[in-house]
């Protein structure tokens, strides 16, 4: 069935309690000014079910998204996975129709991998990630925490206000932060240690045999590169190394990644419809009605006032009232007696009928049992 957005529009509108303006464009993914008090919705290109949850979605930030900035500190990913978690919560304790909604759009999601976790091992994604499908599609998707992670689960699914998500959002970052830099550390460990076995001897052969064969021929620097891409400069193996500069242990700030946020604003960006004519609105200006409405006796003076005065030679072809309203006269004076005669047969028509209803019985016996159902019978 395709999507009414006159239909989305009111159904935005009644779940916010406020007279939102609506916009369906031709843009990638759905925004909600917080300020100005606009819905920009993109026209999807998907089914009803899906339609409603997202709507419901957007409609919850109208609600309970404050219009203040975010902290510059915490990666606005971060902080936009919390407080997803904290304004569907509040939805669906707003409008408990709403969980059904969340539910089927979501299992349609989850159906059509908008997450792309159906070849990845979803216990190898980060703290991050597992809480974003936890809390999106954890119906569907079996999805375990460590002890140590599950203070944090609890710290996202107890926030009730933005700053309370806001610090939440605080201790994931620095969750995922944590565990990334100990995790680089680990591989970076192992290249140093699988490097220096690679070193040449000072015989010039291999550190670790007693070949004579020189084996060094292709070793730039302490880093080896095992994918086969050049090596850059200073042992930074390609831009996604997580190093950079001349010394390859000095970790560069890293940046946990939150793939299946990634992957499923991708996916809604796919469904948007950007071949459809893009819609216009515009906002009628304030007027001074005082202005521009006159009142019907002013303006029926005037135009007797502009007939009267005017020469009759500047309104060639038009009949005066005079001769107009002669000729009213004439016709009713000419149709009366017709009139007359339609009246009255219509009056003896109309008492007959009524003669027809009112019949009175002259025989019979008069039953005093059915006396009480004299007005409806």
């Amino acid at each position: 069935m395709a999507v009414k957005h006159e239909i989305k529009s009111q159904l935005a509108k009644l779940l916010a309690t406020e007279d939102l303006m609506v916009e369906h464009k031709n843009v990638e993914t759905a925004q909600f000014n917080v300020h100005t008090r606009v819905l920009q919705l993109p026209n999807w290109n998907t089914s009803n079910r899906v339609y409603d949850a997202l709507v419901s979605h957007e409609v919850g930030h109208a609600l309970f998204t404050p219009d203040v900035d975010p902290p510059n500190d915490i990666p606005h990913t971060f902080i936009n996975i919390t407080e997803d978690a904290r304004i569907e919560k509040l939805m669906k304790r707003k409008y408990m129709g709403l969980a059904k909604t969340f539910y089927r759009g979501y299992n349609e999601l989850a159906d059509n991998d908008f997450f792309e976790i159906d070849d990845k091992d979803v216990d190898s994604l980060n703290l991050a990630d597992r809480v974003n499908l936890y809390f999106k599609i954890g119906s569907f998707v079996n999805i375990s925490f460590s002890p140590t992670e599950t203070p944090i689960v609890k710290l996202i699914k107890d926030a009730e206000t933005f700053e309370e998500a806001v610090s939440a959002a605080e201790a994931l970052y620095n969750f995922c932060k944590q565990a990334e830099e100990e995790s680089d550390n680990e591989s970076s460990g192992q290249n140093q240690q699988v490097s220096i076995e690679q070193q040449p001897s000072p015989s010039g052969g291999s550190s670790t045999g007693d070949s004579d064969t020189d084996s060094t021929d292709d070793i730039d620097s302490p880093i080896s590169n095992t994918d086969g891409d050049d090596t850059l400069e200073g042992g930074n193996s390609g831009s996604n190394n997580p190093f950079r500069g001349s010394d390859s242990s000095t970790p560069l700030d890293l940046e946990p990644e939150t793939q299946t946020v990634n992957a499923l604003d991708k996916k809604l960006r796919e469904l948007a419809q950007n071949s459809s004519l893009e819609s216009v609105y515009v906002e009628i200006p304030k007027v001074n009605l005082d202005k521009i409405i006159v009142d019907n006796k002013i303006l029926h003076e005037r135009i007797k006032t502009e007939w009267e005065d005017s020469p009759k030679n500047d309104f060639e072809g038009c009949v005066s009232f005079e001769e107009v309203d002669s000729k009213y006269r004439e016709f009713k004076r000419n149709a009366q007696k017709e009139v007359n005669s339609l009246v009255k047969e219509f009056e003896c028509k109309k008492s007959a009928d009524a003669y027809a209803r009112a019949t009175t019985s002259k025989t019979g016996v008069l039953n005093t049992s059915l006396l009480h159902t004299y007005k409806f019978n």
